[in-house]
């Protein structure tokens, strides 16, 4: 049976930065810049795409615009 395993790939950070890291994580639960740095994206990514969804659909929309403008807020 296959095993799947996680393939890596590098990506440069500048030294100031990665300094910067290794001072913020001691004490912490990351135990590499790297695990800090992959922590950071994840997050960022999985933030970005929960603004892509939409909250209300459009026809939800315009029934609480239309009941603001009813109330004088818009």
């Amino acid at each position: 049976m296959k095993e799947n395993k996680m393939r890596y790939t590098t990506v440069s950070i500048p030294e100031p930065l990665a300094k910067k890291i290794e001072q913020r994580i001691k004490g912490t639960g990351f135990n590499s810049v790297t695990s800090f740095v992959v922590y950071v994206l994840r997050q960022t990514l999985a933030a970005s795409s929960d603004q892509d969804k939409e909250v209300y659909s459009k026809e939800a929309e315009k029934d609480v615009k239309k009941r603001l403008k009813s109330l004088g807020y818009l």
